[in-house]
């Protein structure tokens, strides 16, 4: 499944440095697919794909869950621009 982590972040600079961090300490089963923040640095939307909503948010809240506040969604990927469907 697709999951939407939409981001409130509260340090900009420590947020994405973990998440670089992260990126390489990815689960072998999961896929990051998308990292993109606003121009002022207090939003961000990451799309990851593994087997459930649960294992992101374990896994995204151990790097980022510090410098943010972190909303978890799966993706509607049947109505999705962009995302493959598999």
């Amino acid at each position: 499944m697709h999951v939407i982590a939409v981001s409130t972040i509260t340090d900009n600079d420590k947020f994405w440095g973990s998440l670089k961090i992260a990126h390489g300490q990815l689960p072998r089963e999961a896929r990051w697919t998308l990292a993109v923040a606003s121009t002022d640095g207090t939003r961000a939307v990451n799309v990851i794909v593994h087997d459930s909503i649960d294992g992101v948010k374990s896994f995204f809240e151990e790097h980022a869950g510090p410098f943010g506040a972190t909303e978890y969604f799966e993706a509607d990927v049947a109505n999705a621009v962009g995302l493959p469907k598999g």
